[in-house]
């Protein structure tokens, strides 16, 4: 039981939005699609309700094909980054609207109304209209609409992308919780990879299109199976470097060597793409085996608690991540360090060859 994509793809006036796509989504699953802008999130979701034809492929739902019916007819809720409420409406009948138009009961609606209000911390609100709670109470009473119609798909298209930090927060707590008690497939699409990791269950990667990985998130975020994955579940985006293997050697574009050691031993000799995230780069030696690299300092970000450094290294752009406020002179060289556990190696095709040591602990 549940939403089976079989050869799913879409286009638009020629061009290609989502390429053939296969993806089974059990029932009670929280799924993340988590990619760029224009990636395809978008394109995927209105597929999955129906609000959009395929160019081939089929929609499966509990095990029978909806792929010509409307959406109308399916048991789907969507809420979107522009969460809309009924202004002139108190906050009970915005949550009542979905089904009045499905003809419930008066008794019937004022319970699941109840019910969902009390789930969503609105109980105390229920009087109000839209226009008088605050933005986090706003979109808590558009999913609330969206829940009560106790659809068994439930599409959440960066629904937080809008709120203050703090409200995301809540909501982003909330949601799981929300999950866990309504037993629907929930698909929530975001950008942000520390969201995903938030939020759990399963995520699928999209670029271009594509859908480049499917699994359980944390799976996903430390094992990917390519570069391009990788890139996706990382923010700031993965660092990249070319690497040679040879008689047990690694070489690293820039000059640096060192001894093929722990995973590396076991690949052939033969060119790769060293990968590792912005965190994993430090301005202290973490250890005597760690990598030292030279690079120039390109742009400094300061957060508060963190900085992010733009940096140089021989016409390669990375990120480092690093802890406290530091005073950094732009184009001035520094010395990054760089723990092989970190490490994953790709092949020249982009295939993950070698999964970081530290991944394979965690």
């Amino acid at each position: 039981m549940g939403l089976k994509l079989e050869g799913v793809s879409k286009t638009v006036d020629g061009a290609t939005h989502i390429y053939p796509t296969d993806l089974t989504l059990e029932a009670g699953t929280m799924n993340v699609l988590l990619g760029p802008t224009l990636s395809g999130k978008t394109s995927l979701m209105r597929l999955m309700a129906g609000l959009d034809a395929p160019a081939t492929g089929r929609v499966i739902w509990n095990d029978t094909d909806v792929t010509g019916m409307r959406v109308q007819d399916r048991g789907v809720a969507m809420v979107y980054q522009q969460f809309i409420n009924y202004p002139s409406m108190s906050v009970y009948d915005n949550i009542a609207s979905p089904l009045k138009l499905l003809k419930k009961s008066a008794s019937e609606i004022d319970a699941a109304v109840r019910k969902t209000a009390d789930l969503m911390q609105l109980t105390p609100m229920l009087e109000r209209k839209p226009l008088e709670l605050s933005g986090g109470q706003q979109q808590r009473c558009a999913l609330a609409r969206a829940l009560v119609k106790d659809a068994g798909l439930v599409l959440l298209d960066e629904p937080l992308a809008n709120l203050d930090y703090k409200l995301r927060e809540e909501l982003r707590v909330e949601i799981p919780k929300i999950f866990e008690e309504s037993g629907a497939i929930f698909v929530y699409a975001t950008t942000e990879p520390e969201e995903a990791l938030l939020l759990g269950g399963n995520t699928a990667t999209l670029w271009e299109g594509r859908v480049t990985q499917f699994g359980p998130t944390p799976s996903v975020y430390r094992q990917p199976k390519d570069a391009t994955t990788a890139r996706v579940f990382s923010d700031p985006p993965m660092n990249f470097l070319p690497l040679t293997i040879s008689g047990g050697a690694l070489s690293f574009a820039g000059g640096l060597e060192a001894p093929a050691t722990g995973r590396f031993s076991d690949l052939p000799d033969g060119r790769y793409t060293a990968g590792f995230r912005p965190n994993h780069l430090s301005v202290e030696r973490p250890s005597e085996a760690a990598l030292t690299f030279t690079c120039k300092i390109a742009v400094t970000e300061i957060t508060g608690s963190e900085t992010f450094i733009h940096l140089d290294h021989h016409g390669e752009r990375w990120v480092a991540l690093v802890h406290g406020v530091r005073d950094l002179t732009l184009g001035e060289e520094i010395t990054v360090y760089l723990d092989p556990a970190h490490v994953y190696a790709f092949n020249e095709d982009g295939g993950l060859a070698a999964v970081a040591s530290y991944a394979v602990a965690a």
